[in-house]
């Protein structure tokens, strides 16, 4: 489309960024949580707090053999012989937040239950991708291994659509709440917008096109700088066939890694080709969470960075594209970014 890369100066408030994307071991952790939790309801491990409130008692060992857990397991024509494990199927995260957009529209007087939201989030990872994502090409063995496996678990987490990365940046905030509780974060880890994440990945580079600089992909001895797909498809050129860990090739000048290639990455923005014409130029932000009955069009979400399945063009930091906020793909993560509670860098003069 014509507008999509229209250049807009913007001023964009200070803001912390995960060095690496979100990586299958990260990732496994909020899914233990989850299986973990339902294991101990269903087991009755709760404890009541002094204020009244109840919690899970996570000091008990939970025993996977017992009765009260056969419900969480595959069982009948969905067992294989000799299976054992947790149906993925009911992995759910549920989580409420408060409509800060919503409420700021709403007439005085509109009860404050109007706008807390709920969410019911499906977070297994949707590991077929790998074999979904390419007609007449054998990836069995990488489907099956490459999310569960540890050789891979310092390999960028796939097969997470965008309500699954806001569910884990909200799971990553209760933990965070947890372990700090005199040092509460307000804020709370969440998905970059797009432009955040493009001026994260210029990296005080701000007319380069790649995060490295410019003009070029290789470096002056020849060697590929980033995760993607050289030439007409010769994709271990570069280091990796698929995706490669999440530290590999150089980091930016601000110390991120792989903000180019590898696995293209969400941003809670929505996708529009002509958002710059009519966004703020003060935080610019597009933020719309579809429902399932809205059309294709409500759900797409910017990604950013070009994966190691894409040609050089989507690796440049101003290139612009999108996916459906409820599709999962083999060459999609994420990572997460946090506010940076304060005004401006005077304020520590």
């Amino acid at each position: 489309a014509t507008y999509v890369n229209m250049n807009k100066q913007v001023t964009i408030g200070g803001f912390y960024m995960d060095d690496t994307e979100i990586t299958n071991n990260e990732y496994r952790q909020f899914v233990n949580y989850v299986s973990d939790s339902l294991a101990h309801t269903l087991m009755g491990d709760v404890i009541e707090n002094e204020d009244g409130s109840t919690s899970l008692d996570w000091s008990v060992p939970i025993d996977w053999e017992a009765e009260e857990l056969k419900d969480l397991n595959y069982s009948g024509d969905d067992k294989l012989p000799g299976e054992n494990g947790i149906d993925t199927r009911k992995l759910i995260y549920t989580y409420s937040w408060f409509d800060l957009r919503a409420a700021a529209g709403a007439s005085k007087g509109t009860p404050r239950k109007s706008f807390i939201r709920k969410a019911s989030v499906p977070i297994y990872p949707d590991t077929l991708v790998w074999i979904r994502d390419f007609a007449y090409s054998y990836n069995d063995p990488i489907a099956k291994n490459y999310y569960s496996h540890p050789a891979y678990d310092d390999y960028p987490v796939v097969g997470v659509n965008w309500n699954m990365a806001n569910a884990f940046s909200n799971w990553r905030t209760r933990i965070w709440d947890q372990g700090r509780p005199d040092e509460k974060n307000s804020e709370g880890f969440r998905l970059p917008t797009e432009y955040e994440w493009e001026y994260a990945a210029r990296g005080k580079k701000e007319l380069s096109p790649y995060p490295w600089g410019g003009y070029y992909i290789r470096n002056a001895k020849g060697c590929l700088l980033a995760n993607f797909k050289p030439g007409r498809g010769n994709y271990p050129e570069d280091g990796g066939q698929y995706t490669v860990e999440v530290h590999s090739y150089f980091p930016n000048e601000y110390g991120i890694y792989n903000m180019s290639g590898n696995v293209a990455e969400w941003t809670t923005t929505a996708y529009f080709d002509n958002a710059n014409n009519f966004t703020h130029d003060m935080n610019p932000d597009i933020q719309y969470d579809a429902k399932p009955t809205d059309p294709e069009v409500y759900k797409r979400k910017v990604i950013r960075g070009g994966s190691w399945k894409d040609i050089s063009y989507y690796l440049q930091n101003s290139t612009r594209t999108y996916e459906y906020q409820d599709t999962t793909k083999s060459y999609l993560g994420f990572r997460n970014v946090l506010s940076f509670l304060g005004r401006s860098i005077n304020d520590f003069k």
